[in-house]
């Protein structure tokens, strides 16, 4: 009797040692050879890299933000499953490569790409490679997509947005006199520029200035505004983000020269610079396609969420972020995608999905992709007034 209580115990410990230390071939996630990621965990798993620490953090923060409130309201429908993960890249391309790359040893299957555009450049090339399906939320540069049939945009490409502008600017005849100050060595800013000027010589928009600045001149304005003024420029078209223009904001000022301002997406998220004065905004113009103001039950309710989790009214970035996990998630199911699949195999059934159906979310509806990755929707005119943003249209 002894002997036998004493196998059963010796038993149950060889038994228990087993569960705590799992089996490799039903445990952990599986990463196996880029493009060959599987999770048995029965979630998918999404992954993307932005700004969370440095300048650009709003940006990144939003995203993340959004797409998150997306996969918790997912995740509670039951049936599919994701798990998000985001990684910090401060905005930087090689940054960015090395946070890829710790999510794709975490197992990424699915991928938010980069953010922001230049960091978004380098992990495309990386997505490409590995076959791993990306749709960024609002990095726009062309070169994101150029020449990799598995990576997408939720945002409107540069060229688009710098035609939109000019066309906007011109309907809505906001300027008489415009000024350009574009930072030339930004694909963002650069290629938004690039249309713009195009577009503008078009309409016949009387463009009187035009001056760039580097990432080592984004300081000091001084030279750049006093052009615009002794030219007499009414409109200063900036196609850039938030940071460089709260400095022009407030050194405008200084110099008591106060033209009307018209931006593009990278200038949403402004009002929550820290440590800027909001009342240097007021009157600020720039197309976006979200608009928090919206009273369509679908905004109204992320709008509500989105500040109850975060003490703050939500930007484009952050309903960029939404809608690319619950397109995502459209696209998931109607592929019948499971998370047993390697990333490679989700990627070719995801690029089907995204070519041939419409999606309709925040930002827009009747949302769809082209073979180029780049996103058809419509923009919406937006002014800041009294510390918020107001629908122009």
């Amino acid at each position: 009797m002894k002997k036998f209580l004493l196998f059963l115990l010796t038993a149950a410990m060889l038994l228990a040692m087993t569960a705590c230390n799992g089996d490799s071939s039903t445990g952990a996630t599986a990463t196996p050879a880029a493009g060959g990621q599987t999770s048995a965990g029965g979630s998918i798993k999404i992954g993307g890299t932005g700004p969370l620490t440095g300048g650009a953090a709003i940006y990144g923060q939003a995203a993340r933000n959004g797409a998150q409130i997306a996969v918790d309201e997912i995740n509670a429908l039951g049936g599919i499953q994701f798990e998000l993960q985001y990684q910090d890249d401060e905005h930087d391309a090689e940054k960015a490569v090395n946070a890829y790359n710790t999510l794709k040893d975490w197992g990424m299957q699915i991928s938010l790409g980069s953010v922001t555009s230049t960091p978004c450049v380098a992990t495309s090339v990386e997505n490409n490679a590995d076959r791993i399906f990306a749709l960024t939320p609002s990095a726009s540069a062309v070169a994101v997509t150029e020449g990799k049939n598995n990576v997408f945009q939720m945002c409107f490409a540069d060229p688009n947005q710098g035609t939109a502008s000019a066309q906007y600017i011109n309907d809505q005849k906001l300027g008489t006199k415009i000024a350009v100050i574009y930072k030339n060595d930004d694909v963002y800013s650069s290629g938004i520029y690039e249309t713009f000027s195009s577009k503008a010589a078009e309409l016949g928009l009387d463009v009187v200035s035009t001056t760039t600045f580097t990432e080592d001149s984004q300081q000091d304005f001084s030279v750049q505004l006093a052009d615009a003024k002794n030219n007499g420029a009414d409109l200063i078209f900036l196609p850039m983000y938030y940071t460089p223009a709260s400095l022009i904001f407030q050194q405008a000022k200084s110099m008591d020269y106060s033209p009307k301002y018209f931006g593009v997406d990278g200038m949403d998220g402004i009002l929550t610079l820290e440590g800027f004065n909001a009342e240097l905004a007021e009157g600020v113009m720039l197309l976006t396609p979200f608009n928090a103001d919206s009273t369509d039950t679908r905004t109204v309710n992320f709008v509500a969420k989105y500040n109850d989790a975060f003490s703050e009214v939500p930007n484009q970035f952050a309903a960029d972020g939404y809608d690319c996990i619950y397109a995502i998630y459209a696209a998931v199911k109607a592929g019948n995608i499971t998370s047993a699949m390697s990333a490679s195999e989700m990627c070719e059934i995801l690029v089907k999905q995204f070519t041939t159906t419409s999606f309709n979310g925040l930002t827009g509806d009747n949302v769809t992709w082209g073979a180029n990755g780049q996103v058809s929707k419509s923009p919406k005119g937006m002014i800041i007034e009294n510390g918020a943003y107001v629908g122009m249209d």
